[in-house]
């Protein structure tokens, strides 16, 4: 007669696992939900975040609108033109181009170190530092070189980029170089060498040495030369037209004709900037369109396929954007939006909405701003903050309680096992006793037969 042999381990195994399975099946449903979630917030937050990013950018540009600038004969300056710039046509006369001061003193005589007293460097702006000529021997062979003056120039505290110094060899002769940091008049480059005592040095610093670029300013009319408007500046770069940013380069001759300087409207820019907006926002669209997706037998669902707090902020962007601001709507643009939320750019529509209503779209896009959010960007900027502050935003809110849960599931986690754990030491003592009582059995029922 066959007997089924008890294997304690296995028993026990199985039926602590039975015991437990369903609570353990609950838990790893939930773990897996709620890390999902998680992943999907983060997903969230990042593309919100990303279209306010765009939104910034487009903010910082202070103006959708796109301008071109030339002028009617080059090599004299260049010109950009940016928010603020008014499409037309301006008379301009490059007079004078800004320099820098610049001065040589040749073959500078070696001096001793005690004749190295303080040497003040002054610019016709009233700056002003000081040079410690008795520290500047670097090599201390008791003399002081063009080198080593030039390096305690470019290393005096109180420089910090107003005059550079350097040594220029050509042939036989070498030369102290020093250069104004900035151009205009003010960088005019003196030396006050009263703290010198009287030396060779001393005498050839009060020379004042060989100018190699004037210190002046740059000199531009608005209109003809001596007739229009004069404006005088050290740096070569003006902004006297609104949105403007004219350089100058060269001076014209004197009596010759202003050039002209036509600004004018940047349809393609403008179209590249409008379209920066809409692709900013199909990006969210479609992030959104993957998070809350409608599950079926052959796709996933999304995290948030039925959560209303999302499903909330698709219909309130949706909303934003048929707003209409001073009577205007992204329609009147060419922006529209078709059935699958997606936004779409007719530029020959922009073009004539931009001509109807020249600054119709600026007013309507606003900006992100976030101490003074206006138009569409700052309402999509503040429904976004909503969500992804760090501190009150709901995407946070949401994180700290799927973050609880992860927490009690763990908790409950630790605790099945450890109930498992029980049962399965209780298991197997049983199970042995029974395998030890069945082995006992077995070896009588053996006995009784031999003696039969």
């Amino acid at each position: 007669m066959g007997s089924t042999t008890i294997d304690p381990a296995t028993t026990a195994q199985q039926l602590a696992t039975a015991y437990t399975s369903a609570t353990q099946s609950q838990l790893t449903t939930q773990s897996t939900k709620a890390q999902s979630t998680a992943s999907a917030l983060s997903k969230l937050q990042s593309a919100l975040s990303a279209f306010d990013t765009a939104l910034s950018a487009m903010t910082t540009k202070k103006s959708v609108l796109s301008y071109g600038a030339t002028l009617s004969s080059s090599g004299f300056a260049t010109a950009t033109a940016g928010a603020g710039a008014t499409a037309g046509n301006y008379s301009v006369f490059v007079e004078q181009v800004a320099s820098a001061h610049q001065i040589a003193f040749e073959d500078l005589p070696a001096v001793p170190v005690s004749l190295g007293g303080p040497l003040v460097v002054q610019m016709a702006n009233g700056s002003s530092f000081n040079v410690n000529l008795a520290g500047a021997d670097q090599d201390n062979n008791g003399t002081l070189s063009q080198t080593e003056i030039a390096r305690a120039i470019n290393q005096a505290s109180g420089n910090n980029g107003l005059v550079s110094a350097m040594v220029v060899t050509s042939g036989s002769q070498t030369n102290l170089v020093l250069s104004a940091g900035s151009t205009g008049a003010g960088s005019q480059i003196t030396l006050d060498t009263s703290g010198l005592p009287a030396s060779a040095l001393k005498t050839t610093l009060d020379g004042g040495g060989k100018q190699l670029s004037a210190a002046q300013d740059a000199v531009m009319w608005l209109g003809a030369q001596t007739t229009g408007v004069k404006i005088q500046q050290a740096s070569n770069t003006f902004t006297a037209v609104a949105g403007v940013s004219l350089t100058v380069t060269q001076a014209q001759t004197t009596g010759s004709s202003p050039l002209t300087l036509a600004v004018t409207n940047n349809d393609s820019g403008t179209a590249t900037n409008v379209q920066s907006f809409v692709d900013a926002y199909n990006k969210l669209e479609s992030a959104l369109d993957d998070l809350t997706k409608i599950g079926s037998s052959t796709t996933t669902a999304g995290a948030f396929a039925s959560d209303s707090g999302v499903t909330s902020l698709r219909s309130h962007l949706a909303s934003i954007l048929r707003q209409d601001v001073g009577g205007l709507r992204l329609m009147d643009f060419g922006i529209t939006a078709g059935r699958d939320g997606q936004l779409s750019l007719d530029q020959t529509k922009l073009s004539k909405g931009l001509t109807a209503h020249p600054d119709g779209l600026d007013s309507l896009l606003g900006s992100n701003s976030s101490s003074a959010p206006t138009g569409l960007m700052g309402a999509f900027s503040t429904l976004s903050k909503q969500w992804t502050n760090s501190s009150t935003g709901l995407i946070k809110s949401r994180q700290d309680s799927v973050q609880r849960t992860q927490a009690s599931i763990t908790t409950r986690q630790t605790k099945l096992e450890d109930q498992y754990n029980m049962l399965y030491q209780r298991y197997l003592a049983q199970f042995t006793q029974l395998q030890s009582l069945q082995s006992s059995m077995s070896d009588n029922t053996s006995l009784l037969g031999s003696l039969s």
